[in-house]
């Protein structure tokens, strides 16, 4: 059996992912984080309370928000979004 080789510090799927409009959320140590791709560029949102996106919108808690083009260099600048906003809770 194959060992799961994480893509990134937030195993978050590659550009292809995006590129067909899928949407993916997922969490790293206090970290909460949702991208959706929309026109173009990929979205992202990052929260730090152990819910859901829909209540951390409807409850005005997202820490910050960011778009990026999708492309490799976008999704580069994403990740390091991330990581900035993950060194801050951690």
């Amino acid at each position: 059996m194959e060992e799961h080789q994480p893509r990134n510090a937030f195993d978050i799927p590659k550009v292809f992912y995006f590129e067909v409009g899928n949407v993916h959320s997922g969490s790293r140590g206090n970290l909460r984080y949702r991208v959706k791709p929309a026109d173009g560029e990929l979205h992202i949102d990052v929260w730090r309370e152990d819910i859901c996106f829909e209540l951390a919108q409807e409850r005005g808690i997202i820490a910050a928000s960011a778009a990026y083009p999708v492309s490799e260099e976008g999704f580069q600048q994403m990740l390091d979004f991330l990581q900035a906003e993950y060194d801050r809770t951690e």
